[in-house]
């Protein structure tokens, strides 16, 4: 085979010799020495004892050829592909536990990278370096939660090139057929990325280099349809996404504000910024979901906006704009939540429909209950029992009386907690379960009773009253059977239910194939639900390693089942911490199946299986272990 590797221009840092004359095949040595042209991407790379034990092999298939390399057990560690047959390699494939997570490409054959894909388990981003300087310009895919890791990248970083990338632009104004007035709007807010850049970091003080992004987190998408006039298709958009960071052991939020679908890639629509210290703002929809005033009735067509709605709008922008900084203090905290509430307030009483009165009265409670909670507008709680005492007289039947009220008991709970003393607690948990049992009875066809009964339902548990809990899960479960707080319940009586019975459990193994806990039969296993960002998991770590390592050659496995978002983090913590037991994960976090089905709703969660795979405890901690796990094994 005369296939020459050529060592393209993104790397030319990384190479040692020229390029292999056509009639050689290339060295180990010289193979190895390539390295994905974007940095954040995990391969596997073989020990320096091992490489006596890898090879390369000619590769031919009907429609390419090139060179394998193989690792010391026979897996794939990398690929040279010559895709159109003029003997040069034009694709670097790069392998992780047997499957290719990465591929570099030479689409115009100019022997320089263009193109860059994650795939597999290395996600599922294309991108592409038009002018082939190592640096991504556009997307050609790109998810939701990745675009949020490469926003909070490009933040940390400062790079106003990586965050224009992920903003939209006209061509994508065109793509998506937006309205003129749309599209102006739009541009006009990710216009000067640099400056504003800038001027958002120039405000931080939670964001930095060493910020790691953590997960995505936002509600599911949703569809602004064609005939809302705002595009010529329809248009699919998150409304006000976030990144979940963390700066050192400290976690953050970063508004990233909404999303927009273009093709196969989600666009921002404004710059990202920090939401820092103890200030978290409840901000309106942006651009696509800002609401409309509905049309008279019977009316096919919404009517304009009017001019004293229209102005209470641009105060509050202007008044959001002006937000104070995490160091202003509480008074000055305070009095930014009293006088946005105050503009929320005039926008309830000027807007002319029932729907809009609830829509703004919903947003303003929300407003008001977070700031109340986090401590950044004490005298919003008087305000929040103002709110609900005026709906109930005015809309007694809106689905606003039963939302305010339920706003204002959390926000109250979390001020009586706040404020006991140790002795005082048990005192407010009891006060908590009174309200929340008259509020399922009172509000039981309400869209926020299934969250209150689940909530209900949970507190009786951690109190360690499981008949209560067992009976108000069995009454969300039953009243709410299809929503996502219907299914939790219905999980967590599965789990509440699970000591002596056999566990069923398999899913994904982390690192590829299955996983089934009945393959442990004849073992002792700690079955522990997990998540990277979870502080009391990593607080029980060293625990378990000591469990581990103690008690593994008598039988003892650990199965850890991962709840993640994904896993983009997950193996460098796995490393980080030593973690060396076997993990399901499955993509969804703690939407997904494996905690649905055991209705997971603090992290970690632990079960002890016995030998015979039936469950011991539902709740052993990690403490326990020392003393449990000798007599187990003995049996």
């Amino acid at each position: 085979m005369r296939i020459r590797i050529v060592f393209p221009a993104a790397l030319a840092g990384l190479v040692l010799a020229p390029a292999p004359a056509p009639a050689q095949s290339p060295t180990l040595e010289q193979v190895l020495k390539f390295r994905p042209a974007q940095k954040d991407v995990e391969i596997d790379v073989p020990a320096p004892d091992q490489l006596d034990k890898c090879k390369i092999e000619v590769e031919r298939t009907t429609k390419t050829s090139g060179w394998v390399v193989l690792g010391p057990e026979g897996q794939i560690l990398r690929r040279f592909v010559d895709t159109d047959g003029d003997n040069t390699v034009d694709q670097w494939r790069y392998y992780r536990h047997g499957l290719e997570v990465y591929r570099d490409i030479d689409s115009n054959k100019n022997n320089k990278i263009d193109q860059s894909r994650w795939l597999n388990t290395g996600g599922s981003r294309w991108g592409v370096d038009a002018d082939e300087d190592g640096r991504i310009d556009s997307w050609k895919v790109l998810s939701a939660e990745e675009a949020s890791r490469e926003a909070v990248r490009a933040l940390t970083q400062r790079d106003a090139r990586a965050l224009q990338a992920l903003l939209i632009d006209a061509e994508d104004v065109r793509t998506l057929g937006l309205s003129k007035e749309t599209g102006e709007k739009l541009l006009e807010s990710v216009a000067r990325p640099e400056t504003r850049l800038q001027e958002v970091l120039a405000k931080s003080r939670s964001i930095g280099p060493g910020t790691n992004w953590m997960r995505f987190d936002s509600s599911s998408p949703g569809i602004v349809p064609a005939d809302d006039g705002k595009a010529s298709g329809d248009l699919f958009v998150y409304e006000n996404a976030m990144a979940i960071v963390e700066t050192g052991n400290k976690p953050g939020l970063v508004q990233l504000g909404e999303m927009v679908r273009v093709g196969n890639v989600w666009k921002l629509t404004q710059v990202p910024r920090p939401l820092e210290g103890e200030k978290v703002e409840i901000t309106m929809g942006g651009v696509l979901m800002q609401p409309e005033i509905a049309a008279a009735a019977g009316g096919p067509a919404a009517v304009a906006i009017t001019p004293k709605v229209q102005k209470i709008l641009e105060d509050l922008q202007k008044h959001d704009a002006n937000a104070p900084a995490p160091t202003a203090g509480p008074p000055a905290l305070a009095a930014y939540n009293e006088k946005r509430a105050d503009l929320l307030a005039l926008l309830v009483e000027a807007v002319e429909t029932d729907q809009e009165r609830e829509q703004w009265t919903q947003q303003m409670v929300d407003g008001i209950a977070t700031a109340v909670q986090t401590g950044a507008y004490p005298a919003g709680l008087v305000r929040l029992q103002q709110i609900e005492a005026d709906a109930a007289r005015r809309q007694p039947k809106s689905a606003i009386v039963p939302y305010a009220t339920y706003r204002r008991l959390q926000a109250e709970y979390t001020v009586r907690l706040q404020a006991a003393q140790e002795d005082e607690r048990a005192k407010v948990q009891e006060w908590w379960l009174a309200q929340l049992q008259a509020f399922a009875k009172e509000h039981s066809k309400s869209e926020v009773a299934a969250e209150a009964l689940f909530q209900l339902a949970f507190t009786h548990e951690v109190a360690g009253q499981l008949e209560e809990a067992l009976k108000w899960y069995a009454a969300v479960a039953a009243a709410h059977p299809e929503e996502d707080a219907g299914i939790r319940a219905t999980g967590a009586m599965h789990r509440l239910d699970l000591n002596g019975k056999p566990l069923e459990l398999a899913g994904a193994g982390l690192r590829g194939g299955n996983i089934d806990v009945r393959q442990l039969r004849g073992k002792v296993v700690l079955v522990v639900f997990w998540a990277t960002w979870c502080k009391p998991c990593t607080e029980d770590l060293p625990r378990l390693r000591d469990a581990y390592e103690q008690h593994r050659g008598q039988g003892f496995e650990i199965l850890g089942v991962n709840l993640d978002g994904t896993t983009d983090e997950t193996d460098a913590y796995i490393r980080q911490h030593r973690v060396t037991w076997p993990h399901i994960h499955d993509p969804g976090g703690l939407q997904s199946a494996p905690a649905r089905t055991f209705g997971i709703v603090s992290l970690p969660t632990m079960f002890l299986v016995d030998k015979e795979g039936k469950v011991v405890s539902r709740s052993v901690a990690a403490d326990d272990l020392k003393t449990v796990l000798p007599e187990m094994l003995k049996k």
